[in-house]
């Protein structure tokens, strides 16, 4: 079919690429919709077996008065904050990436994701309190900020079940947005991410300036990352540089347009937090995104082993962890950082704690730990077994360290495996 012909489609006359659209808002609307009850935010009693996730919400929602949403997707004039903690079933009965969601209320916490309790906070100034009690010995804060198409209860489970999964040593707080949870409202969405920059700062700037914090872990998915990108830009141009405490900044799947994010990374200044991004080629949310937004690459979605984003991304130091070959239930692969229990491992073991991960044992044994950039891109049959890997690490910061054993490797397999390094 030539490019410019038309298509039916249910009694209208459509160009393929809106047919196209049209199909994958279908199946982002039926992937968002689970058979779940609304509601799942009521305390109910819990199991002694049960693992309990003791979370910080801040969010720039609006209240609702429906019985057990506590937040809608209507943007709010001030920060409004609560302590909340989610029972999580027992291992045996779940697979780690899975948010168990109950069939019906109130929930079986044996089987399902739970609220323990929920208690609201005056003021945003009186988290110092929960700060003090969940301060682990590590003295790290998570910030986990969602993505679009996400309910208030959606955000508050997921980065419960991501830092059980990930099994990390943190204090984790989660900033979550106006998200009217529609596929069909993405412009809203992505006014709200703006809408609620500065109340971001703000957070990140408490969270930093608290004595009792020594390091901060940024971690935001999707939408979400520009919200995170554009608040630590808003704080490098107000202080003349991003808090030294937030040291590290995890991007999953950014829906970022890769000529804003090089602008706005550039903005943050020579003292900026190390970036690890996530991405994954087969991503259909971000197909859609770019169809919508001029057909303009987004960063979650680019192939890091290419031009121009390698040499980009090796000037710049950012490390890219590459989950194209990741199977997931995730049909719209889009949330493989949450959903893969590989993936989440490697966010608990390294990640979060501002390791780097080219020396992670993530499937190669002790051959070789990740792949540095520009390397294993051209794979023999021989060398595959030495080097395939569902999980591709490109970190330019290290690739002279790694130097001595690609080489060793290459020569381990007959040199079938050509490498780039020092070329």
């Amino acid at each position: 079919m030539m490019a410019g012909a038309l298509v039916e489609f249910k009694g209208h006359t459509m160009r393929p690429v809106a047919r196209l659209m049209v199909c994958l808002f279908m199946s982002m609307t039926l992937a968002a919709c689970a058979s779940r009850p609304v509601g799942v935010l009521v305390p109910t009693p819990t199991a002694s077996d049960t693992t309990k996730v003791d979370l910080l919400v801040a969010t720039t929602r609006a209240p609702s008065t429906e019985p057990g949403v506590l937040y809608g997707g209507e943007r709010a004039e001030q920060v409004s904050a609560a302590e909340i903690v989610v029972s999580i079933p027992p291992d045996k009965n779940r697979k780690a990436g899975d948010v168990q969601w109950p069939k019906k209320l109130p929930a079986d916490p044996e089987k399902d994701f739970s609220t323990v309790s929920i208690k609201p906070l005056a003021q945003l100034s009186d988290a110092r309190s929960w700060l003090k009690r969940a301060m682990p010995k590590s003295r790290r804060v998570l910030l986990f900020v969602h993505g679009f198409n996400n309910r208030y209860e959606d955000a508050v489970y997921r980065y419960a079940q991501i830092v059980h999964d990930s099994k990390t040593d943190v204090a984790p707080v989660i900033f979550t947005w106006p998200s009217r949870a529609s596929v069909f409202d993405y412009n809203y969405d992505k006014e709200s991410t703006n809408y609620s920059r500065d109340a971001l700062e703000e957070l990140l700037r408490r969270a930093a300036d608290d004595p009792s914090v020594g390091e901060i872990t940024v971690m935001a998915h999707s939408m979400g990352s520009w919200l995170t990108v554009e608040a630590l830009r808003q704080m490098a141009i107000r202080d003349g540089r991003v808090k030294a405490k937030i040291k590290d900044v995890i991007l999953a799947s950014p829906d970022l347009d890769v000529d804003v994010f090089k602008t706005q990374f550039r903005a943050m200044g020579p003292n900026k937090p190390h970036f690890t991004i996530f991405v994954s080629q087969d991503d259909r949310a971000l197909a859609l995104s770019r169809r919508i937004s001029g057909n303009v690459d987004r960063v979650g979605q680019i192939d890091p082993s290419k031009e121009p984003y390698r040499s980009a991304l090796e000037r710049a130091g950012i490390t890219v962890i590459d989950l194209t070959a990741v199977k997931t239930d995730d049909k719209l692969r889009h949330g493989k950082f949450a959903s893969s229990p590989e993936v989440v491992r490697l966010l608990g073991d390294r990640l979060i704690d501002g390791q780097t991960v080219t020396d992670s044992n993530i499937g190669l044994g002790d051959r070789l730990g990740a792949v540095a950039l520009g390397t294993a891109q051209t794979v023999g049959s021989a060398a595959s077994i030495a080097v395939a890997t569902p999980i591709l690490i490109f970190d330019p910061n290290t690739r002279q360290n790694y130097k001595g054993q690609i080489d060793r490797l290459n020569t381990s397999v007959g040199n079938t495996v050509t490498t780039a390094v020092g070329q």
